[in-house]
């Protein structure tokens, strides 16, 4: 049993780094994302969380301190809970191939 002045042990949160390689920390990410889409939008996510009632998503599940992080790892604004965000990622998509 636990000491009572023993202090709690710190938890720890695994986040996606700038670079794509999972990071550990004490503070949980703001993000999530989708691995296999790479995708990343906020954690109350509609689209996210009807997959994950289905069943589906979880084990491709990844979470990023912030939005330049997810951005320079390479992932994408979801498209359902950052539509403004996404319109713009897609207009630099396009922009970009031309």
């Amino acid at each position: 049993m636990a000491d009572a002045d023993e202090p709690a042990p710190e938890r720890t949160y695994r986040l996606l780094g700038p670079d794509g390689r999972t990071r550990t920390g004490p503070h949980p990410g703001t993000l999530g994302g989708y691995r296999r889409g790479r995708i990343y939008g906020r954690l109350d996510c509609p689209s996210a969380r009807r997959a994950i009632a289905a069943g589906g998503y979880v084990p491709h599940r990844v979470f990023f301190a912030d939005e330049p992080t997810a951005l320079a790892a390479g992932y994408r604004p979801c498209a359902v809970c950052l539509p403004a965000k996404y319109l713009r990622w897609k207009a630099q998509q396009q922009e970009q191939q031309t």
